[in-house]
């Protein structure tokens, strides 16, 4: 058995594990900025025609916060491959970073060998990152659109 994977893998998870929680305390503080403006947004619903106009202003918003947020993150991660030589170059990493973090996984590039572990832990923090964003998405549709 190859003792050398053990070695690189140990890399990877030195190098994963805080960037997975450096970009979740990201996130986690991301979001509760966001939620700050749906609250103004909501609660000025009276310089919107109804609350329903506001809510949509509040949905839309929160969306594009969200996504430019992922987007800050995978930065990071790309970031991270760079500085670690896993891709050549900007372009590469941010694409490879956003097709990890949503497992989406569809553009032709890999990283280098020692560091495709790595790629794994990105996939498995954008999970945590998007599982995140969805409670907290499903929890703006129930305050913007409450039963009444």
């Amino acid at each position: 058995m190859d003792s050398g994977i053990f070695i690189n893998w140990g890399l990877d998870w030195a190098w994963g594990l805080p960037l997975i929680v450096v970009t979740v305390v990201i996130h986690a503080y991301g979001l509760r900025l966001i939620n700050k403006e749906v609250v103004i947004t909501l609660s000025g619903a009276g310089r919107f025609r109804n609350l329903s106009t506001a809510s949509i202003f509040a949905m839309g918003g929160t969306a594009l916060s969200a996504t430019v947020l992922h987007g800050l993150e995978g930065s990071i991660w790309a970031g991270a491959y760079r500085l670690l030589g896993a891709l050549q170059d900007n372009k590469s990493a941010m694409l490879y970073s956003l097709s990890a973090m949503t497992s989406y996984g569809h553009a032709n590039l890999y990283l280098e060998p020692r560091w495709q572990m790595m790629g794994a832990l990105e996939a498995l923090n954008g999970w945590i990152l998007f599982g995140l964003t969805t409670a907290f998405l499903f929890t703006v549709m129930q305050r913007a659109w409450p039963r009444t």
